[in-house]
């Protein structure tokens, strides 16, 4: 793992990779700054100025870089001649800038509650303004499918190709967790979606609306710690899945990145916990590096702040086999099944006890006792 040398001085918002270099780093932060870094020399290479904080970034290209803010104008930036280009601007601050590479689109949410869609070689290049019932969070891309989350846990879904002014989302979901909905990261396959709370859990989604399909889908909790004997939970405040093998990461405001199996239900990796609250995380191209944003996030209120400034951190580490999908065992689980478990491991147990020597059982063994 490797830091990364001058780091923003304030908190950071959006971390992003090049689509065509593994080794080129967009870190977008609360100090009005988008940087560009390149991992292999660690070196910053461009430093582009906002006059207010940038909350997201994207890549259009290897060479164009987009972003939106607080300033509600949405930029194009040429990176080679350090050239910006404004494309436009919402009637509120730019949460969310996102790039559909299938589509050639630029897509941008607000807090005004729209979303707009640009095209970047257009003379004029807002192409579609759309009002949705909230202000807008949570914007994520998949092949032709966009998500969008607002407030008040609400969920969009549609299909870019047939975006039209006045049109119809193709789904309209609300999310399965009680609280403020924190993250959002779509699949590599394209199969769904996973979003995160600010209480410490994590959905997983899919867009196939069939029963078969939503009958899948499921929550659970993470990022949580016991401190003294009480539960601590953090928000989930990053998501992302990994390009080649569909898993995904997980970071936390308990300074956590974890890695899951979303299919097999598991974690796979947890990292050593950093100093702070991990405010983003995004995988390259390639699936090789994961970059780590890590800033104060305000989860220890106003007091700590100051404490905190100037600790802004990004680091970059390797990735390798906790990111692959495992084959784990699968036991058919029902009502029978499980009680013969219950009843041979107690019987177990017991006779371990009586005769004082441990009973190892493996799996087949199990299998040949059930019979």
């Amino acid at each position: 793992e490797i830091e990364l040398v001058s780091p923003p001085f304030d908190s950071i918002s959006s971390l992003e990779f090049s689509p065509a270099s593994p080794n080129h780093l967009l870190v977008a932060s609360w100090d009005t700054s988008l940087r560009l870094y390149d991992i292999a020399s660690n070196s910053q290479k461009v430093k582009l100025d906002h006059k207010a904080a940038v909350l997201d970034c994207a890549f259009s290209d290897s060479r164009h870089a987009l972003s939106g803010g607080l300033d509600t104008w949405v930029r194009e930036f040429d990176l080679e001649t350090q050239r910006a280009h404004a494309l436009g601007q919402h009637d509120e601050s730019v949460s969310q800038v996102v790039y559909s590479g299938t589509t050639n689109t630029v897509i941008t949410g607000s807090w005004d509650r729209t979303i707009r869609t640009w095209d970047t070689r257009a003379s004029a290049p807002c192409t579609g303004t759309y009002t949705l019932p909230e202000r807008i969070y949570h914007v994520g891309v998949t092949g032709t499918t966009l998500v969008v989350g607002m407030a008040g846990r609400q969920f969009h879904i549609y299909d870019i190709r047939k975006l039209q002014n006045g049109s119809e989302p193709k789904q309209r979901r609300e999310s399965s967790m009680k609280y403020m909905t924190r993250a959002l990261a779509c699949m590599s396959d394209g199969q769904g979606y996973a979003t995160a709370s600010v209480e410490g859990r994590i959905a997983v989604e899919y867009f196939d609306p069939s029963p078969e399909a939503q009958n899948k889908k499921y929550a659970f909790k993470c990022h949580r710690q016991t401190v003294n004997g009480e539960d601590q939970v953090w928000p989930v405040n990053a998501l992302a899945f990994h390009p080649i093998h569909n898993t995904f990461a997980s970071a936390g405001g308990d300074g956590t990145v974890s890695i899951w199996d979303h299919t097999a239900k598991k974690r796979l990796r947890q990292y050593p916990k950093y100093s702070l609250s991990v405010q983003d995380i995004a995988f390259n191209v390639d699936g090789s590096r994961l970059a780590v944003g890590v800033s104060y996030g305000w989860e220890q209120g106003p007091e700590q702040a100051a404490k905190n400034v100037g600790s802004s951190r990004v680091y970059v580490r390797e990735v390798g086999d906790e990111v692959k999908v495992r084959n784990f065992l699968q036991l058919p689980f029902d009502g029978s099944f499980s009680m013969k478990i219950l009843v041979l491991l107690l019987t177990l147990y017991i006779i371990s006890k009586r005769q004082k020597y441990k009973t190892i059982i493996c799996p087949s063994q199990l299998d040949i006792l059930l019979i």
